[in-house]
């Protein structure tokens, strides 16, 4: 592994483990820096799926007490079954649409200009979001019922454009329904575990060929770099929440979206040559 290799790993890890979690799309951002910084190819594919799962895995150490609270309390307890029953609910539309739509989605829209269009609208649907009224029928995500899950997992499915951001469309989703910030953040925390791991399951095994032993080193890299900066960011997000709202990070999504999109127009860079 030459020293070019693992700067891009350790970038490419460290932009998917800060923007995982925020509403400003991941997979946007991976689709843009990797073109920058020219990693891509079948290589790449393989590297997305590890740096994600370690994305996930950070989370899911960072809930391991709620987890583990939720998996000893299933057979007895009521509010751990309806808890379950909500993630199951809230998972099932986009991994439906999402196994069906993933390859036409990947080769159709996995561009800079579409991810560049997405950041911009949704920047825009989070400043309304934010600037109704907000009447909040569940504090926490055990209020949740399973009506309010299933709205949640039809509002994910709109991150199957890149762009979008997934967390940003079950945050923005659940505020608009009904959630408080911490529930809808913490709500869509969980609901990215199922999403996630099924995700880099099913393409990490569709994709097998892919994954070579020399890239172990580069993989290895671009997973703790992801993990670190994950847990990092998922801590510092609830910190920020409960004193601000999502309004700088629908800004960030515009001044972001419009600058890839200036850049594209005045020919500074030839974006919509890119695709991944």
């Amino acid at each position: 592994m030459d020293l070019w290799t693992a700067a891009q790993a350790l970038i490419l890890g460290l932009v998917e483990g800060l923007t995982e979690f925020l509403p400003i799309s991941s997979t946007g951002h991976q689709i843009i820096v990797a073109d920058l910084i020219g990693f891509d190819g079948e290589r790449a594919k393989a590297f997305n799926i590890i740096i994600q799962l370690a994305a996930i895995l950070a989370v899911i150490w960072e809930y391991r007490r709620k987890i583990l609270d939720v998996v000893v309390g299933l057979p007895k307890q009521q509010q751990a079954q309806r808890f379950t029953a909500n993630l199951l609910i809230a998972f099932i539309p986009a991994a439906i649409l999402g196994v069906t739509f993933a390859d036409a989605i990947q080769h159709y829209l996995f561009n800079p200009i579409t991810v560049a269009a997405a950041l911009v609208v949704g920047g825009v649907v989070m400043l309304w979001a934010e600037r109704r009224k907000h009447v909040i029928r569940a504090e926490s995500v055990d209020d949740m019922c399973w009506k309010d899950a299933l709205k949640v997992g039809c509002a994910q499915c709109l991150a199957l454009i890149p762009g979008t951001s997934r967390s940003g469309a079950t945050i923005i989703g659940g505020l608009l329904f009904g959630l408080s910030r911490k529930a809808a953040t913490e709500f869509s925390f969980f609901l990215a575990m199922p999403t996630m791991v099924g995700a880099a399951v099913y393409t990490g095994y569709k994709h097998r060929e892919l994954f070579q032993p020399g890239d172990f080193p580069v993989f290895a890299l671009g997973f703790v770099a992801s993990f670190v900066f994950a847990m990092l960011a998922v801590r510092q997000l609830l910190k920020f929440i409960g004193n601000h709202s999502y309004a700088a990070f629908a800004w960030y999504r515009i001044g972001f979206g419009l600058l890839i999109l200036a850049t594209w127009q005045l020919s500074l860079i030839d974006w919509s040559t890119a695709q991944h």
